[in-house]
């Protein structure tokens, strides 16, 4: 079972690092410090039309929404932030996987799935955040890049 599981993920990420085409992605490494993409595992197909926030945590352990957007056909969303906004910290990006299942006619176990992640840790990096979606898991990984090489 954890076999099966190591390689649905493992395939996967082969899957969603390779959907973006060249020039999409390239522009994404050099502009976007956060994007994040996301497949539904059920269908096999990017996932779209999920809504999703970005919040920071602040220094008294609140969090602020800093940023918001929804899943393209190819199951990203890009420029969720820009350069000058995304500080150094403890960020939680939120995906509506509820309302996505909701339209997919399926009754989720989840309400949300999040991601809690602290960006900037030895120096400033991009980052993608990829999501595997069903109706009663979901799993995620991080692309983490030097922003200047």
């Amino acid at each position: 079972m954890v076999r099966s599981l190591l390689g649905l993920l493992v395939a996967s990420c082969v899957l969603l690092c390779g959907a973006a085409p060249a020039d999409r992605h390239g522009e994404s490494d050099a502009k976007c410090p956060l994007m994040v993409k996301i497949l539904d595992a059920v269908k096999g197909v990017p996932a779209s039309s999920v809504a999703l926030k970005v919040a920071r945590r602040d220094a008294n352990g609140a969090w602020a929404q800093v940023a918001n957007g929804v899943t393209d056909a190819t199951g990203e969303v890009h420029n969720l932030i820009t350069e000058q906004d995304f500080l150094p910290g403890v960020y939680r990006v939120e995906f509506d996987t509820k309302s996505y299942w909701k339209a997919e006619s399926r009754t989720p176990f989840h309400e949300m799935a999040d991601v809690v992640f602290e960006a900037h840790v030895g120096g400033h990096r991009h980052y993608t955040l990829a999501l595997l979606l069903s109706p009663f898991s979901y799993t995620t990984t991080a692309v983490v890049v030097n922003a200047h090489e």
